[in-house]
């Protein structure tokens, strides 16, 4: 029978986490008004996850399994899991327990009152340090000012979905995945609920500063075309300072003849201000031409290893 509710949870080496994750999350579900789906995509894990998915699986008809030739990444593993839905109202958390179950039940009445995406915007963030709520608050600031759509602040991948937003979702080719931008992009009824993020439950961060970072420039890179115009706007201010600096030089070595401001000195700080200008413009416009290229390859989002839980034909089909 196709269910009422789907939840998405992505899982990369979360062993310590996943027994507490299934208690917590198996209680919610047994309080909803409907069949539900757990779907849990294994995202290549090096760890025990992958034999513990097999077994909840085994014991609980409910859960549904996808496993991962290797690790693609966490934007994958959602968007798989969007594949394979079959729900009206699809939930996505993760297994860290960062997101709380328990909050799911108020996302979901939010749905009921006709709102087609409901996401969980956090207020708080407990036991994390300065050096990671910082750059996170600056970050969701400049993307709300220099995208192209309306990214809500202080909102990650936790969020309820209706069918309709799920169906335009997995209708997008592209391959750079920024989920929580492409919901806002999507449009239709959104709204928020607000929630204290509580600390990861066990085991270590898999997101890291490197990959939080990269995730940023890559939203940032695929919802605003503000750095290529940036680019242009630092050229242009480079060429009104080089013209200055011309002026200059010509009025000194005309009427001050022994200023020190017109020797090798002043020659290179020129040379390597404009040689910088160079190449973070190039480096702008790299960024841009290699997603280009990542989407005429062509090549899946995916390689599933294993699938567990789904009707043979919806396997065969996304096989």
């Amino acid at each position: 029978m196709r269910p009422k509710y789907s939840l998405i949870i992505p899982v990369y080496n979360e062993e310590e986490t996943l027994p507490e994750m299934y208690l917590r999350v198996r209680a919610v579900m047994d309080q909803l008004d409907g069949d539900v789906e757990l779907i849990l995509v294994n995202d290549g894990s090096r760890d025990r996850s992958l034999a513990f998915l097999r077994d909840l699986h085994e014991k609980d008809p409910r859960v549904c399994y996808l496993s991962f030739a290797r690790n693609f990444g966490h934007q994958i593993a959602v968007t798989a899991g969007l594949n394979f839905v079959r729900g009206d109202a699809i939930i996505i958390l993760d297994a860290d327990l960062q997101d709380p179950p328990e909050l799911i039940p108020a996302l979901v009445e939010q749905w009921k009152q006709g709102y087609q995406v409901v996401y969980a915007q956090r207020t708080q963030r407990h036991k994390e340090s300065w050096i990671k709520r910082l750059p996170a608050y600056i970050f969701y600031r400049l993307m709300r000012r220099l995208a192209d759509v309306d990214i809500p602040l202080d909102t990650g991948d936790f969020c309820l979905m209706d069918r309709r937003v799920v169906d335009v979702l997995n209708s997008m080719p592209e391959r750079n995945r920024y989920i929580r931008g492409l919901r806002s992009w999507v449009g239709l009824q959104q709204t928020s609920i607000h929630f204290e993020r509580d600390p990861r439950f066990a085991g270590e961060v898999k997101y890291t500063f490197r990959k939080s970072l990269s995730l940023a420039a890559n939203g940032l890179v695929t919802f605003s075309r503000v750095p290529l115009r940036l680019s242009t706007y630092v050229g242009l201010l480079a060429a009104v300072v080089a013209v200055v600096m011309a002026i200059l030089v010509l009025y000194w070595r005309l009427f001050v003849p022994n200023s020190p401001l017109t020797g090798f000195a002043t020659i290179m700080i020129a040379v390597f201000f404009l040689g910088a200008v160079q190449l973070v413009s190039i480096g702008i416009l790299g960024e841009y031409v290699g997603r280009i290229y990542e989407e005429v390859k062509g090549r899946p989002l995916y390689v599933l290893s294993e699938v567990a839980g789904f009707a043979e034909e919806l396997t065969n089909k996304r096989l």
